[in-house]
């Protein structure tokens, strides 16, 4: 890694600082991208999209309206080819638990001892509502595991010293797209609805056409009020999680179809909030980022308050309302301690301890390994799969023959490669929203 950026004084700019972000949907890359620009400033920024069912398309990078100087879409071995001949800085997991601890141990494999190698950070797009433990031990290796909140602070640190890990690398910050303009109510009526909903909350059919026909229903009983359905991604697109049952699809089949005042919507969130007088969804980040501007939020009680739905995790919140409710007039307000817990009010900077720990990092002329709490001698069984589905060896080396995918090839071959690929995916996504749901419901028959 060059001295200089390495060397220099704490009050020196960073502006020499080289960060790259690794994301596996688009979700994840918002949140890393947004995360790297907390932590580092107008510093150049090189993204990375990890290739696999969940790769963002053009579409959907461009609604999250974060630009990387580069973005490259690569496999696990290529990004650490890259990041060994690149010499960054810091490096951002915007990722899952596998896929994160896939690069720490390639990381390890790549400077078994104490070298000039990049900063690690991690952490988690939004609320962690379940796999706790598996996600965050997953992580642990990392030089910074970010938390988003003092409450999700205090349980990352439970999990790592109950395992007897280190949780030094545990940092309290926020979620990064907590911003813009503050709310002003529109009177005591809600003149904009906005249902947020999520690609795999709820899961069944019959349970996701409900809670469409309710947000229809509510714009019927409200005609003086629009009701937007605000969707992640459309047909044959791939977010965070699998949507088998997309709700463009379930709103073809409303008898009589939508009301005039409801439609299905895209976008930004950040620029749909900024005309919300009411957040409804289930339990979508979504919520959290209505909160922060002090839009009324509802997170629904429809379907039960169940782990499973993770709305669990607004207890407290003084949010859950049931669509009986909203439509009777209710507007939820948050409660001011649950927010100031949950890291969505608070501190004017929630980065500025995640940055001086990262300057502490940089400041150091070499960094000791990366020491995941997974190895061979904890996790003989499950490590080596998890390495596997990456194309790793158990040392976190990349298998035979990974890197020689590319090599040689003509400009027309790797175009052609890139099609095939997208056609891939294609006739995947179709598998799983048209034909998976079609042969279960054949087989219920």
């Amino acid at each position: 890694m060059p001295a200089s950026n390495r060397s220099a004084s704490p009050s020196a700019p960073r502006t020499s600082l080289r960060v790259a972000v690794l994301a596996d949907s688009d979700t994840r890359w918002k949140w890393g991208a947004l995360t790297a620009r907390r932590l580092a400033p107008e510093n150049r920024l090189t993204g990375y999209l990890l290739r696999g069912r969940a790769t963002p398309t053009t579409r959907q990078l461009g609604e999250v309206g974060v630009q990387a100087d580069r973005l490259t879409e690569v496999t696990c071995a290529e990004f650490l080819a890259d990041i060994e001949r690149e010499q960054f800085d810091v490096v951002v997991l915007a990722l899952v638990g596998g896929a994160v601890q896939a690069v720490l141990h390639g990381v390890r494999a790549l400077w078994p001892d104490p070298a000039e190698r990049p900063v690690l950070v991690t952490g988690y797009v939004g609320v962690v509502y379940e796999k706790l433990a598996d996600g965050l031990l997953l992580r642990h290796g990392a030089d910074l595991v970010l938390a988003n909140s003092r409450h999700d602070a205090e349980r990352f640190r439970g999990v790592y010293e109950g395992v007897g890990a280190d949780a030094g690398a545990v940092t309290e910050t926020a979620l990064p797209f907590l911003d813009g303009a503050p709310y002003e109510p529109a009177g005591s009526r809600a003149h904009t609805v906005v249902f947020a909903v999520q690609p795999s909350v709820p899961e069944s059919r019959a349970d996701r056409a409900y809670l469409l026909e309710r947000a229809a229903g509510h714009a019927r009983r409200h005609p003086d009020r629009e009701v937007l359905v605000k969707l992640r991604s459309r047909p044959g697109e791939h977010t965070t999680h699998l949507e088998e049952q997309p709700y463009q699809r379930l709103a073809e089949r409303i008898p009589g179809g939508l009301p005039a005042n409801c439609r299905l919507a895209y976008g930004n969130m950040g620029e749909v909030l900024d005309g919300t007088d009411l957040l409804v969804t289930v339990s979508s980040t979504a919520a959290l980022e209505s909160l922060h501007r002090g839009i009324p939020t509802a997170v629904l009680t429809d379907l039960g308050i169940r782990e499973a739905l993770g709305n669990h995790h607004f207890l407290g919140s003084g949010c859950l309302a049931s669509w009986d409710e909203l439509d009777a007039g209710l507007l939820p307000q948050g409660d001011p301690r649950w927010l100031a817990a949950q890291g969505v009010t608070g501190a004017e900077d929630a980065f500025a301890g995640a940055r001086a720990k990262l300057a502490q990092l940089l400041e150091r002329p070499q960094l000791p390994p990366v020491a995941p709490y997974y190895t061979l001698t904890i996790a003989p069984r499950y490590l080596p799969g998890i390495l596997a589905r990456h194309h790793l060896a158990p040392d976190g080396t990349p298998l035979p023959g990974t890197l020689r995918e590319g090599a040689g090839e003509s400009r027309l071959r790797r175009r052609l490669r890139s099609h095939l690929r997208d056609a891939a995916r294609g006739l995947y996504r179709h598998g799983v929203q048209r034909v998976a749901p079609l042969i279960r419901r054949m087989g219920e028959l």
